[in-house]
């Protein structure tokens, strides 16, 4: 392995522009690879702690951002035994607690966060779907168990979370509802779940008209807020589960409690700053895989593509709401 240095864009400030910094290239030590990044995802997160307002990520500044990458293994440390060098991988593999972030040419990662890439898919492709497909997954699999013929409320369902969420109940049997905005109904449909316009129609109107009033076997929060209260209301009795990736906040328990309905809340970031369940996130990333590789997973992109040198307009964009789809740097 002949590289020393890498470019790297890095965070010094909250609010500062990003600095694109020269930085050495370091070796995989045991467990570990080397990735030669050559996409980069974009999540709220990123801009969370850009800001000074994520202290629950443990990513204190100045760092490096990005939490998504997708590249190419250029070393292995020992004891690694998955990968060769030359394969094409994916993960969420830094960006929060003190590890080094994906907007950088390559990056030293835990090998049991990668999974190897859906051979249909591009780089800027895979590099959209780690943190939303992993959060999308512990949410219906790991906690609430989705199952053929499930009713399953995703509420954002043309979200980052939301459409991953979407598709991997329908690929799992479930009969899919989604909330979002009108505008958003010919995409919700594309991908096989019935669209509700949230602002047109009450919960209970839309529980009354989609369920006979019996509620969803699960629902899925992507939203926070009075989103989840609306979850609590929307949930089927007794067997119904309620899971949320934004449980935050006080809210009101007593309509679950009524309905003798469950809760989970999601925190995808516990591996990379615990150190704990790293590998069930390469194995979650080897089911998406096998999904994309049979055409049953797709993320949507914003069209516009941007560089490693435009990091700071990726940003932009998505911290704007000027992004139609998933932001994704080239870092190639």
């Amino acid at each position: 392995m002949s590289v020393i240095s890498m470019r790297a864009q890095r965070t010094e400030a909250p609010d500062r522009p990003f600095t694109l910094v020269d930085l050495p290239v370091k070796q995989p030590g045991p467990g570990e690879v080397l990735v030669r990044i050559q996409a980069s995802g974009v999540n709220p997160l990123d801009l969370k702690i850009r800001a000074g307002e994520a202290a629950h990520a443990r990513h204190p500044l100045p760092a490096i951002l990005g939490l998504d990458l997708a590249g190419t293994v250029a070393a292995i440390g020992a004891g690694v035994t998955r990968f060769r060098i030359g394969d094409e991988v994916y993960g969420m593999a830094g960006g929060v607690g003190g590890h080094q972030g994906t907007l950088a040419e390559y990056a030293v990662v835990d090998a049991d966060l990668l999974a190897l890439k859906p051979a249909n898919l591009s780089m800027r492709e895979a590099a959209a779907i780690p943190l939303v497909f992993i959060t999308a997954w512990e949410g219906l699999v790991d906690r609430a168990a989705v199952t053929a013929g499930d009713k399953v409320l995703v509420h954002g369902g043309a979200g980052g979370v939301g459409q991953m969420a979407v598709q991997l109940a329908a690929s799992r049997g479930a009969k899919v509802f989604a909330t979002d905005s009108a505008d958003k109904k010919d995409y919700i449909e594309s991908l096989g779940a019935t669209a509700i316009d949230y602002r047109a129609e009450s919960v209970d109107q839309y529980v009354g008209r989609l369920t006979g009033g019996e509620g969803f076997d699960i629902v899925y929060d992507t939203a926070g807020g009075a989103t989840l209260d609306a979850s609590f209301q929307a949930v089927r009795a007794y067997q119904g589960h309620v899971v949320s990736c934004l449980g935050w906040g006080t809210h009101a328990l007593a309509p679950l409690s009524f309905r003798a309905a469950s809760y989970s809340g999601v925190f995808t970031l516990l591996p990379l700053l615990t150190g704990k369940g790293r590998t069930h996130h390469g194995e979650i990333l080897e089911a998406a895989t096998k999904l994309a590789e049979a055409g049953q997973l797709m993320p949507r992109l914003d069209p516009t593509r941007y560089t490693l040198a435009q990091a700071d307009a990726a940003h932009e964009a998505l911290r704007n709401r000027l992004a139609r789809g998933k932001v994704v740097v080239e870092i190639d």
